[in-house]
């Protein structure tokens, strides 16, 4: 009777020692699993490419992305939040702005005294390069920034002669913010900022080169 019992101790306390080492062998392979941050994952299911779908997608089949400039990053209003510039062509940029729900403007001519852009896309530039050339403006919302379904607002800026597009800072008379900066088009070499005076986009005429 007593080695029965002797018997029973020993596997009891085998299968003790068994059960703690499944265990102990579960702890590395639990612990060694890679750790996802939140931020990071949710940067990635909201992430875009900005193709020419996407360009479609968010103001209609009368656009076109132009790949050989490309897309420009920043913080246009001065919100904290990320804003997209891209550069296109475009057929009609009037037809679908109430489906998209974007604003067109016209800071280029406003500044020369002709801001209405229902009459100012009529205009036709004489280098076919030049025409249909529009510059497209997301201001992002909320974590997602320029990514969201329903950014905060978005802009086709017409009759700008740009041939390259970027973001850079630019100081007003009060502080420095960051702005379109756009090489246009011609042989003059002239370049320009558009900034954001908190109510509208205001072009700035920046001077040529000096080479």
């Amino acid at each position: 009777m007593r080695n029965v019992s002797l018997f029973i101790a020993s596997l009891f306390v085998a299968s003790l020692f068994a059960l703690a080492f499944c265990f102990v062998g579960l702890v590395p392979a639990v612990s060694q699993a890679p750790a996802v941050s939140m931020p990071a994952a949710a940067e990635r299911a909201v992430s875009h490419k900005v193709d020419n779908e996407f360009v479609q997608q968010q103001f209609g089949d009368q656009f076109t992305l132009l790949p050989e400039i490309g897309v420009a990053y920043g913080d246009l209003d001065g919100d904290g939040v990320e804003d997209i510039v891209i550069a296109a062509r475009c057929k009609n940029p009037m037809l679908d702005q109430g489906e998209h729900n974007y604003a067109v403007i016209d800071p280029y001519d406003e500044f020369f005294g002709y801001g209405d852009p229902r009459m100012t896309t009529t205009f036709s530039a004489g280098d076919p390069r030049e025409r249909g050339l529009v510059v497209l403006v997301i201001e992002g919302a909320g974590a997602s920034a320029w990514r969201n379904k329903t950014p905060k607002s978005k802009y086709v800026i017409v009759n700008l002669p740009f041939r390259t597009v970027s973001v850079r800072r630019f100081k007003t008379k009060k502080r420095s913010v960051e702005a379109i900066y756009v090489e246009e088009a011609g042989d003059m070499g002239t370049s320009s900022a558009l900034f954001f005076d908190g109510k509208r986009f205001r072009y700035v005429p920046m001077g040529g080169d000096m080479e």
